[in-house]
């Protein structure tokens, strides 16, 4: 009696342990082992975050630094300063008037690393803070210009709010101010490239604002990637180089393995949200400083540049000189312009105007016709003849 009771307990403890061991099958869990433990889990293991310089530019693992020339990093390096400089004389302009609107990339300059690690024909969808990334691509001072006084030498005639940017010729589909919208256009349009058979890739940009982060908290936005089972990556958003490795190998497993990747960039906004927000409502100034003491990711990328001997002080202030020359001819040029012609107002749309554009733009004629008074015409291109 007693020999069948142990084998009836040794029996009962294999298959104890062979159903602990046993994997779930069901699809979205396929990665969960079966257990006997009832335990509600809160959090798990944060997220790691890859850096490859420390806050002083040193790199931290040599066998993490980027074999780059010279050429290729004092040119990431020159559009973080250009880029800085710009935001600082488009933001002033907006507080006396000159232009209407205007959001700045102080403290996030290190994302031009995500820009330099792509291929020029892959097609970017970003939020409204990606001004590098067309920086990088070649989008001239004269082009972000006329965009922001919205000129007759504007690429989007006018229609766009300021630093909502885009580029045909550059592969940035056009910012649009809805949050979040990018993402499913992003999706489909790389749906359309992998069936083209094109090795080529979407990279699509959003803030934490586009995934409700401060609604819903976690570890970040990251952790949601692991949980719809996508190669996910989180890195220090202030190392050029960090942003720089991780989008290149992430491009390389979208291209070559076709599958998608999070990469969350961890970063501090410095500025206001936009000229229409006033950020010390929600924080204080307090915090800004000393974000701003703590990390500069300029500072922390000349740091590596200077220890490398590619740089030095003298560059860096005839540089900035020269540049900010620059910004502020191109700035000068497209306040003079012309606004586009008015008729742009009704082009494009349609290959063929149907009849409610074409009353449209009869009744806007006779409204000026009657109140001429009322319609600056000659600050407009062809002032109004076309209509």
């Amino acid at each position: 009696m007693s020999t069948i009771n142990r084998r009836a307990l040794t029996m009962t403890t294999k298959l104890l342990k062979n159903t602990l061991d046993e994997k779930a099958s069901y699809p979205g869990a396929t990665e969960s082992y079966f257990t006997t433990e009832m335990k509600f889990i809160q959090s798990i293991a944060p997220i790691p975050t890859y850096r490859v310089m420390d806050l002083h530019g040193k790199v931290i693992d040599p066998t993490q630094e980027p074999q780059v020339s010279k050429e290729f990093a004092v040119k990431i390096y020159k559009d973080m300063i250009t880029l800085n400089i710009m935001d600082f004389i488009l933001y002033e302009a907006q507080r006396q008037g000159r232009i209407s609107f205007y959001m700045t990339n102080y403290g996030e300059e290190a994302y031009i690393g995500s820009a330099a690690a792509l291929d020029s024909q892959d097609v970017i969808y970003g939020q409204y803070r990606e001004s590098g990334v067309l920086l990088y691509r070649g989008f001239t001072l004269d082009n972000f210009m006329n965009q922001c006084y919205s000129n007759e030498n504007d690429i989007g005639k006018g229609r766009q709010m300021p630093i909502h940017y885009g580029s045909k010729e550059l592969n940035f589909q056009t910012i649009s101010s809805p949050v979040a919208t990018q993402l499913p256009q992003a999706s489909g349009a790389a749906y359309a490239l992998k069936r083209s058979g094109k090795k080529n890739c979407i990279m699509c940009y959003f803030g934490e604002g586009a995934a409700s982060e401060e609604q819903y908290k976690g570890d970040g936005i990251a952790s949601r990637g692991i949980g719809y089972g996508i190669d996910t990556i989180r890195v220090d958003g202030n190392d050029v180089w960090a942003v720089y490795n991780a989008t290149k190998a992430a491009r390389q497993l979208s291209v070559e393995e076709h599958r998608p990747v999070l990469l969350e960039s961890m970063t501090y906004r410095v500025s206001h949200h936009s000229t229409s927000d006033d950020s010390f409502a929600y924080r204080s100034k307090k915090e800004v400083e000393y974000w701003k003491q703590l990390d500069n990711p300029i500072v922390r990328f000349r740091k590596w540049l200077e220890d490398k001997n590619w740089w030095s002080e003298h560059e860096e202030n005839s540089f900035r000189t020269s540049i900010r020359k620059e910004v502020l001819n191109a700035f000068s040029k497209a306040e003079k312009l012309l606004k586009p012609s008015i008729t742009d107002l009704f082009n494009d749309v349609y290959d063929h105007p149907p009849q409610s554009i074409i009353d449209q733009r009869q009744k806007l004629k006779t409204l000026i016709e009657r109140y001429p008074e009322n319609y600056p015409l000659k600050n407009f291109k062809n002032e109004g003849k076309d209509l």
